[in-house]
């Protein structure tokens, strides 16, 4: 920027106050940061010309443009103002890191790393909007300003981040923590939740005003526009490898030349509109995929929970029909012994010579016999007929747990299908308007899918417990057989 020269050779008090105003004021939290298409524009002061015209006629224009300027630095100077511009500006640049990232990663083709441009740029990005509006604590050293604290918060709010938290406390290489951080930052992105991360964490902002002040991005809307536009990165596959990597002493500073251009600049091509689209059916397909693989692994782990309560069962049954037969054979000796009394009898009946007490005595050693005859009879009857039942349930549970492995093959099927759809719109995300179409019938086919899919597991659902039901009762009647026997 070139210094105001008056008319006169010596400097002005007037024009050295506007050459110092117009100085104070450009620095980059007083940059207007706008988007232009796809592009980043700063914009200094575009309101004001300072350099005056060549042969000015009046005098008084220089005190306009004197009070000019110094409205403009009255204004500048407001807090609420200075941080109002900064949340604007690193909010357009969080919309052009992340549209650059997601553009630029697409046409890539490959797994991002720690050595992509476009994906550091990103993390400083992110960084910067954290750090905004952090409150300093007091700490031996000095002050200490640090957002690992509110991500810390992350897991008391969504238990699945836990995982994370726990992963950077363990890497032996982050000693401070901003490294700390900055290594969560990464793991949430690898995760693909970082947007539903961010989300929790503005949400609650009751827990937030412990760590920024009122004005601060997290504590405003640019904040929940942000934690929106990160969805978008759930298309991105990275990898990052925290071990060898020094995040402590990087130095986070964003490079505005990868988006810096005229701000006549032409807008971005027609297609963006169709990628779009194309991109949210591609994350609707994910989506949909990781739920039916969801549901499968649960009908198989029931399904596998049936077979061992039908082992169980099956044993337990062995056991019965021994039982059975052991009562059986009881009852064949008692049979036994009752014609030897019967035979017995009719000797001592003939001879008469018996003593009568010996007869009355044998009489109603007959009686109890014959009583114990009859209840072996019947428990033999009880035991035959709860043996028959147990085998027709053991069919119907056989029956049932073939038509279960029947659905869940078709299922897989239809998962087969799935991916195979999912592979194909990938393949046909840089196709033409034909293509989008076809996604569209696509989508109308899935949808159908998903509503017989539905169905399906509901029916699975419902004959499911009708066989706990009875397993249940099969095991109940098991018991009472033991306890009978014991």
């Amino acid at each position: 920027m070139s210094a105001l020269t008056p008319q006169s050779d010596m400097p002005t008090p007037t024009t050295d106050k506007i050459t110092q105003a117009a100085m104070e004021t450009i620095y980059l939290c007083k940059f207007r940061v706008s988007m232009d298409g796809e592009w980043l524009c700063l914009r200094e002061l575009d309101d004001i010309s300072l350099t005056p015209d060549p042969e000015p006629t009046h005098e008084d224009s220089w005190e306009d443009l004197t009070d000019v300027v110094e409205q403009l630095r009255d204004e500048t100077e407001d807090p609420d103002y200075l941080m109002a511009n900064e949340r604007m500006n690193l909010m357009n640049m969080a919309k052009l890191s992340i549209k650059g990232l997601i553009e630029s990663a697409l046409n890539l083709g490959r797994t991002l790393d720690s050595d992509y441009a476009p994906l550091q740029q990103f993390f400083v990005v992110m960084e910067h909007c954290l750090k905004h509006g952090l409150k300093a604590k007091k700490t031996f050293l000095g002050q200490n300003k640090s957002f690992w604290g509110p991500l810390e918060l992350v897991e008391k709010l969504v238990p699945e981040a836990a995982e994370i938290t726990a992963s950077v406390k363990d890497l032996p290489g982050l000693k401070t923590p901003v490294g700390r951080g900055r290594a969560w930052l990464r793991l949430a992105l690898m995760q693909k939740k970082l947007s539903e991360y961010m989300k929790a964490l503005i949400n609650r902002k009751d827990l937030l005003s412990e760590f920024y002040e009122p004005n601060a991005l997290m504590m405003e809307e640019e904040g929940a526009i942000i934690a929106g536009l990160l969805v978008g990165l759930n298309v991105i596959d990275a990898n990052f490898c925290m071990k060898g990597e020094d995040l402590d002493s990087q130095v986070g500073v964003i490079d505005f030349s990868m988006y810096l251009k005229d701000g006549n600049s032409t807008k971005g091509s027609e297609g963006d509109g169709q990628i779009t689209a194309i991109l949210d059916q591609k994350n609707y397909v994910e989506e949909l995929n990781r739920h039916l693989s969801a549901t499968v692994n649960n009908l198989q782990a029931k399904v596998d929970a049936l077979e061992k309560s039908n082992t169980k069962l099956t044993e337990e049954l062995a056991v019965a029909n021994n039982r059975i037969i052991t009562l059986q054979e009881e009852m064949e000796r008692v049979k036994e012994e009752g014609s030897y009394l019967l035979e017995s009898n009719r000797k001592v009946t003939k001879d008469r010579t018996a003593d009568g007490h010996a007869l009355t005595e044998a009489r109603k050693q007959l009686k109890e016999e014959t009583q114990l005859r009859l209840d072996v009879e019947k428990e033999l009857e009880v035991q035959i007929g709860m043996r028959q039942e147990m085998e027709l349930a053991m069919k119907m549970l056989e029956k049932d747990v073939c038509e279960k492995q029947d659905a869940l093959v078709a299922l897989r099927q239809q998962l087969d299908d799935l991916r195979a759809l999912k592979h194909e719109l990938s393949f046909k995300l840089q196709s033409s308007d034909m293509g989008v179409k076809q996604k569209s019938e696509l989508n109308s086919r899935l949808e159908e899918k998903t509503n017989q899919m539905a169905a399906t597991i509901k029916q699975l659902e419902q004959s499911e417990k009708d066989l706990v039901k009875q397993a249940k009762t099969l095991n109940s009647a098991a018991n009472k057989l033991i306890q009978k026997h014991h």
